[in-house]
C-alpha cells in the first residue's frame, strides 16, 4: 500500500510506449506532477500482428525499466510506491508470463496486466475530474472514449454514474497493421480502414441508441495533437470543444502527410506517427454514428487515473465503492433479482463483517466483494431455479462489473456459488484452481453470506439491527424487538453449518424484546 507521504510514480507499459508520471498527491487528493517521461517501443508491433513479444522488444523494455528505476532512486521513491500496469499488447501476447517474469528478474517491478474492467475504472477516474471543469459536462450524460494501439474504451456516464462501459477491438495500430495486408493505393487504403472503423462505431452507436442524446468526450494523445494543431496556443482548464468539421478538415490534412513529415516537421515518434491517420480517423467516425456535431477534447490519460486511484485506494473512497456497487445493481436488474431482498442481505453482511472483524481478519476490500456478491447471489434464478447457485457462479464469473478485476470477481463467483447446499470442496470447479489464500477468503465470506442470508429468510426485511456476542465457543445474534425466530432459526440450523467448518463456532439467534415504558 502507498504510503503517501513522499513522492509516487505510476507506469504505464503501452502498445507503442512506455511512460512514467511521478507525483506528489496531498492529504485531499490533489495531484501535484513532478515529472513525465516516455520512451517509444512498439509492443502493439509483436502483440497484435505475431501474437507474441520478440526477444529484442522486451529487452528493449527492460532498458527502459532500468532507465525508470535510477529516475526513481533520484526522488527517493520506495517500490511500494510504485504501480506499474501493462494494457492490451502485453496482456493479449502468448507469452506475457514470459515478459512479466523477464522485467521482474532484470528489474525488480512487479507488473500488473490490466485487464478490462480494472482499465474502465481507471480511465473513469483519470476523465472525472476534466469533466468538472465545464459546466456543459457537468450532470450531463456523456460518452467517454479512448482510442490506444489495440482497442478502444467507451464509458457511458449519467450524472457521476457509469451506465456503461464496454472494450472492442479496434485499436490505431492493430487496424493499420491489418491494412498494411492489402498493398493497395493510399485512398484506397482509407476507404478500408474507414469501413472497418464502422463497424465497431455502429456497434457503439446500437449499445448506446437506448440511453439518448450524450456529448461525446475523447481522450488520447492523437486528438491532443490535434487539438494542438487547430487551436494553437490555447490552454483551457477542462476539455476543450472542437466542431465536428473543423476536425474533419484537420484530419484530411494529417491523412495526406507521409508518417516521414509527421516524424520529422511534427516531432512525432515513428509509432505514434503511424497510428494517427488510424486513431483520428475512428474518433470522427464514432462521433458521426453518435450524430453530434462537436466534441470534447481531455487532457487526461491513464496515469492521471492511477495516480488519482493511489490516494483512493489509501483513503478506501466512498465513491469508488458507489460505482461498484451500482454496477453490481446494473447486472442485478437484468437478471430479474429480488432487490429489495438482495439489498438487505448485502446490508447484513456489512454489518456481520464490521462485527465479526476479529474472527474473519479480513480486509476492508473483502468487505465489497461479499457485498457485491450478497447483491448477486440470486442472479442464476433468472436461468433455471435448480441449482441456481452453480448458475449464479458462472453468469458473474463471466460478467463485467466496474472496478472489479477478473481475480477479485472470481471471488466473487464462488462466494455466491456458496451461498448454498454444499461446502467448498477441493475438486469443485473454480475452487480448485485458487491458492491457499483465495481458497481461505471464499470460506470465509461464503459462511458470513449465509449467515445474511439465514436473516432474512423472511423476505420480509424484518431485521435490520442486531448485535454480534462472541465468545470461545459461539457466537450469539441478539436480535432486538423480533420476538418469533422461529423462520430464522430453521434457516440457520441449515445455512450455519459452514460458518461452524470455517470458524470454529457455532452461530446462536437470540431475542431481546422491546423494552416499553
Amino acid at each position: 500500500m502507498p504510503s503517501l507521504s513522499g513522492p509516487v510514480a505510476v507506469i504505464d507499459i503501452g502498445a507503442t510506449s512506455v511512460r512514467m508520471a511521478i507525483a506528489q498527491i496531498g492529504s485531499t487528493g490533489e495531484i501535484r506532477l513532478l515529472e513525465n517521461l516516455s520512451q517509444s517501443i512498439s509492443l502493439g508491433k509483436d502483440s497484435f500482428i505475431k501474437g507474441r513479444l520478440e526477444r529484442a522488444t522486451i529487452e528493449d523494455c527492460v532498458r527502459v525499466m532500468r532507465i525508470y528505476g535510477r529516475k526513481l532512486e533520484e526522488y527517493k521513491i520506495r517500490r511500494d510506491d510504485v504501480r506499474v500496469v501493462a494494457t492490451s499488447a502485453v496482456r493479449e501476447a502468448s507469452n506475457r508470463l514470459a515478459f512479466l517474469d523477464r522485467l521482474y528478474i532484470a528489474t525488480g517491478f512487479d507488473i500488473e496486466p490490466f485487464d478490462e474492467s480494472e482499465l474502465h475504472r481507471v480511465t473513469y477516474l483519470a476523465v472525472k475530474p476534466a469533466l468538472e471543469m465545464v459546466p456543459e459536462l457537468t450532470g450531463r450524460p456523456v460518452v467517454v472514449c479512448e482510442i490506444g494501439g489495440g482497442s478502444t474504451e467507451v464509458l457511458g456516464l449519467n450524472a457521476d454514474s457509469i451506465e456503461f462501459s464496454q472494450t472492442y477491438r479496434l485499436g490505431s495500430l492493430r487496424l493499420r497493421r491489418t491494412l498494411e495486408a492489402y498493398h493497395a493505393p493510399t485512398q484506397r487504403l482509407r476507404d478500408i480502414m474507414e469501413r472497418e472503423i464502422d463497424k465497431t462505431a455502429n456497434q457503439i452507436r446500437e449499445h448506446l441508441v437506448t440511453r439518448g442524446d450524450r456529448e461525446f468526450v475523447t481522450m488520447g494523445s492523437d486528438m491532443r495533437f490535434l487539438a494542438s494543431l487547430l487551436r494553437p496556443g490555447e490552454r483551457p482548464e477542462g476539455p476543450m470543444r472542437l466542431e465536428r468539421d473543423e476536425v474533419a478538415e484537420g484530419i484530411d490534412m494529417l491523412a495526406s502527410l507521409s508518417v516521414d513529415t509527421l516524424v520529422n516537421k511534427h516531432r512525432l515518434s515513428l509509432p505514434e506517427a503511424e497510428s494517427l491517420a488510424p486513431a483520428l480517423l475512428a474518433y470522427l467516425h464514432i462521433a458521426d454514428a453518435l450524430r453530434v456535431d462537436h466534441l470534447w477534447v481531455a487532457a487526461a490519460n491513464l496515469r492521471d487515473g492511477l495516480l488519482r486511484d493511489m490516494w483512493m485506494r489509501q483513503t478506501r473512497s466512498v465513491e469508488f465503492t458507489r460505482q461498484v456497487t451500482e454496477s453490481a445493481l446494473d447486472l442485478a436488474r437484468r437478471f430479474h433479482v429480488d432487490l429489495p431482498h438482495a439489498r438487505h442481505v448485502a446490508e447484513i453482511c456489512g454489518r456481520l463483517f464490521a462485527q465479526l472483524a476479529p474472527e474473519h481478519r479480513l480486509d476492508r476490500r473483502c468487505e465489497l466483494q461479499l457485498r457485491v456478491a450478497a447483491l448477486l447471489h440470486e442472479v442464476g434464478m433468472a436461468i433455471s431455479n435448480r441449482s441456481f447457485h452453480k448458475h449464479s457462479m458462472y453468469v458473474i464469473a463471466n460478467a463485467e462489473i466496474f472496478g472489479i478485476g477478473k481475480r477479485e470477481l472470481k471471488i466473487i463467483s464462488l462466494v455466491a456459488r456458496y451461498h448454498r447446499r454444499a461446502s467448498p470442496q477441493p475438486l469443485h470447479v473454480g475452487y480448485a484452481d485458487l491458492d491457499r489464500e483465495d481458497r481461505v477468503i471464499v470460506s470465509k465470506m461464503a459462511a458470513l453470506l449465509r449467515i445474511a442470508k439465514a436473516l432474512d429468510d423472511s423476505r420480509n426485511q424484518r431485521i435490520h439491527d442486531f448485535r454480534c456476542d462472541i465468545a470461545d465457543d459461539g457466537v450469539a445474534i441478539e436480535i432486538p424487538g423480533v420476538e418469533d425466530l422461529a423462520l430464522e432459526k430453521i434457516a440457520l440450523q441449515q445455512q450455519g453449518t459452514l460458518f461452524e467448518e470455517v470458524y470454529g463456532k457455532r452461530v446462536m439467534l437470540r431475542s431481546r424484546p422491546t423494552l416499553r415504558n
